[in-house]
């Protein structure tokens, strides 16, 4: 009986690496995702509301303590694991942001005091920092190509069974708020700007700084050389 290598399985599990230009990949990545936990971090002291997500990781942070990032990366690995069932496979950068987001997270919450948003005019400059920050970097970090994140890939996982994308990833952001709003989580005006700007945002930010394959290079140089001509 024939025993599979190590390297077989992982290649088995994860989703292959884009073999061009890997160590920039991996440098967008981590500052991607850095990134993206500070954003969540400015929005959550701002105390005008996060994201569906991240109402869960505060609610669920309330009411049983510990840290919010910590309960992001928690809820994370659970929601990774639900791929399992739907026959997703996980790139390098959806394990890099179970991990990174949620530290980069509760680093950030270390680093801006608790009273950071006191006043009207302090909490919405967090907030609006926190979301620009967030469209930035999500335009980054899904630019590296090293796979989606664990939640966007739970949405694309229940598409692919037949459920339109639009419908699975709004009724699972839709439950996990309510399930956060009735643990604690802050929903208010920053959940709504949040759900109003990204969509338009990110719309910019991905196609921005997306990394193309060599092949994506030459297809879009050889047009443009024949206009030269």
């Amino acid at each position: 009986m024939s025993k599979t290598s190590p390297s077989r399985l992982v290649s088995r599990v994860l989703l292959p690496v884009v073999p061009d230009r890997r160590p920039l990949r991996a440098l967008v990545l981590v500052a991607g995702l850095v990134a993206y936990g500070a954003s969540i971090a400015l929005m959550l002291r701002s105390d005008l509301g996060v994201m569906p997500w991240s109402v869960l990781d505060q609610g669920l942070s309330r009411t049983f303590g510990g840290e919010v990032g910590t309960w992001s990366i928690l809820t994370g690995v659970v929601v990774l694991a639900c791929w399992i069932p739907l026959r997703q496979r996980p790139g390098v950068g959806t394990l890099a942001n179970v991990v990174l987001v949620g530290l980069s997270i509760n680093a950030t919450l270390a680093l801006v005091p608790a009273g950071a948003g006191d006043g009207a005019a302090a909490a919405w400059a967090l907030l609006l920092a926190g979301v620009v920050l967030n469209a930035l970097a999500t335009g980054v970090y899904v630019g590296a190509g090293l796979g989606p994140g664990p939640r966007d890939g739970l949405s694309i996982g229940l598409a692919a069974k037949g459920l339109p994308l639009r419908v699975a990833r709004t009724g699972v952001e839709l439950l996990v708020l309510g399930i956060g709003f009735a643990l604690g989580g802050t929903v208010g005006w920053g959940t709504l700007v949040y759900a109003l700007a990204i969509g338009p945002m990110v719309h910019r930010t991905i196609p921005a700084f997306r990394l193309r394959t060599p092949a994506e290079r030459a297809g879009t140089a050889a047009p443009a050389a024949a206009a030269a001509h």
